[in-house]
């Protein structure tokens, strides 16, 4: 019988994916991955990559996740592999019972449910018992597409209305109650029925690193308390594993944002409609270890916003201690903290992206801003007072767990609070501040990846005719990347051998001498623009940039698409279609694919 998916999903996420195959094979960091030669066939230039959740060797193919290479790396079997797994994360495996098969049965019911819940709370907001709702969501700033994209809805003020519109949809209230959208009226008196968990409340889905609704969070509209109420634990939802927004800023990270927490609904609505897409935040409580590890996963420097108010530093001093235990020499933190009891969504409405921005490059690392978080309000006036000091940031040190790091950090404080001394004690002063970077130029790196997907044709036209469909829908950048492009189609269309160096003499008969040198220049090109590089190579390399450009909702389509195509036909040609667009998801998902190639950022 099969293990319940919530178990499994589980035990991936608490395995460090490096560190296990680093036991195998030696590897070393390559941007957001790590790289390495296979340790399933014999190589002697690296071409295999490791991502947060899987692997993939682009020599031999070699793809999966951490049961997987166990099964293929030491022969064993699933069962095996999973026990193994499971007594190194801590977990204990749950028997495989027909009870246990149930209730992972209802919990993919659930999933439903919800979906259906969500559906009715956006067509609510529409109509006119909505209307004070969708008034509070635009007074706050939000667009029709924020609305949307969010999903964000209205309650109604009715108890039993939800109950009652879904019953249409073969619905029952016991599944309610399971999803956590109704409850006991009375706990002590079951005769007393069932009420709804939100009534007069503006709705937020919150989903999961998939994008599957899980539960809900509402705010009321006005004065009453509490102002936010989420849905209470299920089989989906647990608080302290889920961050709101973490499904699209997984995207935006991937695609270059910076992976940012913040506090609330509608600090992360904010960030992501001001174009800070990496933004998510906990569900009302203080971030707790199991949500680092899942921002870990995605970005190995997380900033942490708090706002700019006496909970924003205690908060922030909270988040330090939780986080000194799991630090390691490619997990950290960073710390953004706002002024003047601003919160990012005020700040946003009052000073627009460029305010915000201003608090993101003042960010400091973690190994930077302890001090402070230590010192705060700490009287340096006496050998008592200085040597509790000592005590404190001594101990901090030794809290983390990589004995060179918590070495880095015991000198780095240290030095710290010896310069203070030298100053002459008193109250203990602010560190210096980091100087600001450059925000990250997002239509650079648009451009650059599409030169590498456009040097690869130009390179090798002969992969022309398999990629000319999604080629043709793809949206380029304006300019010499549309120009060359139809060029690209046209030759395809008249030459009777799809061969580079003709290709060249066509661009030039049509005036695009400039742009091909533009898109052939050397410098930030991957392997697989190279004249040498096998057709493999080139495609696979073709793929991941087209995935990198398309985006992951629109690549989701294609894909289905694809499905549906090859099983309506059951085409070779469809098949490889399907499989190409499911590698380049997959490696989408996992963070900037580089696969063998030195990825233009």
């Amino acid at each position: 019988m099969a293990l319940p998916p919530a178990f499994l999903e589980e035990l991936r996420a608490r395995t460090p994916l490096a560190q296990l195959i680093g036991r195998k094979t030696r590897l070393a960091r390559n941007g957001r991955q790590w790289k390495g030669c296979c340790p399933f066939h014999n190589e002697k230039t690296p071409s295999f990559y490791v991502y947060d959740d899987h692997f993939h060797c682009f020599g031999c193919g070699a793809h999966g996740d951490a049961i997987t290479f166990l099964m293929r790396g030491e022969g064993a079997s699933f069962p095996e592999a999973v026990e193994r797994l499971a007594r190194e994360a801590g977990l204990e495996v749950p028997k495989p019972t027909p009870e246990a098969a149930a209730r992972e049965r209802r919990a993919r019911d659930l999933h439903a449910v919800l979906a259906a819940a969500e559906a009715a709370y956006r067509r609510r907001l529409r109509l006119p018992e909505g209307r004070p709702a969708l008034d509070y969501l635009q007074r706050r700033g939000l667009t029709e597409e924020t609305i949307e994209r969010f999903g964000l809805g209205w309650s109604g003020e009715g108890r039993g209305a939800l109950a009652a519109e879904l019953k249409a949809e073969g619905i029952e209230p016991a599944q309610l109650v399971e999803a956590g959208l109704m409850k006991p009226r009375d706990p002590e008196r079951p005769e007393a029925g069932l009420t709804d968990m939100f009534f007069g409340r503006v709705m937020f889905p919150i989903r999961d690193r998939r994008g599957r609704t899980i539960s809900f969070g509402g705010r009321i509209l006005g004065d009453g308390q509490p102002k936010y109420v989420n849905g209470p634990e299920t089989a989906l939802f647990q608080k302290r594993r889920s961050l709101y927004g973490l499904d699209q800023a997984r995207e935006g990270v991937f695609r270059g944002a910076v992976l940012l927490v913040v506090e609330g609904y509608m600090d992360v609505i904010a960030l992501h409609q001001a174009g800070f897409a990496g933004a998510v935040a906990p569900l009302g409580t203080a971030l707790t270890a199991e949500q680092l590890e899942a921002l870990w996963q995605i970005s190995p420097e997380p900033v942490l916003s708090f706002d700019g108010d006496a909970a924003g530093a205690r908060a922030a001093a909270r988040a330090a201690e939780l986080a000194l235990p799991l630090l390691a020499p490619e997990r950290s933190l960073k710390l953004a903290m706002l002024s003047g009891g601003e919160d990012p969504d005020t700040l946003i409405l009052k000073g627009g992206r460029r305010a915000f921005e201003a608090v993101l490059q003042a960010a400091r690392p973690l190994s930077a801003a302890l001090y402070d978080l230590l010192a705060e309000g700490k009287r340096l006036e006496t050998p008592e007072q200085r040597a509790a000091l000592r005590h404190r940031l001594e101990a901090a040190a030794r809290a983390i767990p990589d004995k060179a790091l918590a070495a880095e950090y015991r000198r780095a404080l240290l030095d710290r609070f010896f310069a203070g001394n030298r100053r002459g004690g008193g109250a203990a002063r602010p560190g210096p501040v980091t100087p600001r970077r450059a925000p990250i130029d997002l239509a650079a790196i648009r451009l650059e990846r599409a030169r590498n997907l456009l040097a690869i044709l130009l390179r090798h036209p002969a992969l022309l005719p398999e990629v000319e469909e999604p080629f043709a829908a793809l949206d380029l950048p304006e300019g010499d990347c549309v120009a060359l492009r139809a060029a690209l189609l046209r030759f395809l269309a008249e030459a009777p051998l799809l061969d580079s160096a003709a290709l060249m003499d066509h661009l030039a008969h049509y005036g695009l001498g400039a742009a091909m040198a533009w898109a052939l220049r050397p410098q930030g090109l991957s392997a697989a623009s190279l004249q040498e590089a096998q057709p493999a190579e080139a495609l696979d390399g073709w793929w991941h940039f087209f995935g990198l450009l398309r985006g992951e909702a629109e690549l989701v389509a294609d894909r289905d698409a694809a499905q549906l195509l090859l099983a309506e036909t059951n085409d070779a040609t469809a098949q490889a279609r399907l499989i190409r667009l499911s590698e380049a998801l997959a490696a989408l998902r996992g963070g900037d694919p580089e696969q063998g190639l030195r990825t233009a950022w």
